[in-house]
């Protein structure tokens, strides 16, 4: 059976790509992103296996 860990990472509108591009290196698969606190902001829900 499959064990997953999850994390939840604020994005910036500018930078979104460079911060993905960041998390997916460190193996974190991105699932979904929502609205942030504010308009400039992103929020991103990512998943890795567990090891």
């Amino acid at each position: 059976m499959q064990k997953w860990e999850y994390v939840t990472v604020p994005l910036l509108v500018h930078a979104t790509k460079q911060i993905l591009d960041n998390w997916g290196e460190d193996g974190w698969e991105l699932v979904q992103v929502v609205p942030g606190p504010n308009p400039e902001q992103l929020v991103a829900y990512m998943k890795r296996q567990k090891s």
